[in-house]
């Protein structure tokens, strides 16, 4: 199943919400992503955003990125993924990842 996406939601939830770059990566981008899977994102903040986030607002992101996808979403942080301790998922991650969404 290919996972299909509105083109037009998600640049606009990126600018308002201060999203520098949205990426997908996980089982949305393998051919074993079903009706039943999540999205898996990557989420990298604008400077400006990013010093003013809180745990609250990340989770508001995620509810609205569900609303937007019509499924489950997990919103990870590019960051954290990039300083992650474990090797082989921070490369698993990293290196298949594709932006959905770039800021400019």
């Amino acid at each position: 199943m290919k996972f299909l996406y509105d083109n037009e939601a998600v640049p606009r939830f990126c600018r308002e919400r201060g999203v520098a770059k949205l990426e997908l990566f996980g089982s949305a981008l393998r051919d074993d992503f079903s009706p039943d899977s999540d999205v898996d994102l990557l989420c990298t903040l604008t400077t400006e955003k990013d010093e003013h986030c809180g745990l609250l607002e990340w989770v508001d992101m995620q509810f609205k990125l569900q609303e937007i996808f019509g499924r489950p979403v997990d919103l990870v942080s590019r960051w954290a993924i990039e300083r992650s301790r474990n090797p082989y998922r921070r490369h698993a991650i990293l290196s298949t990842a594709k932006p959905i969404y770039i800021e400019g």
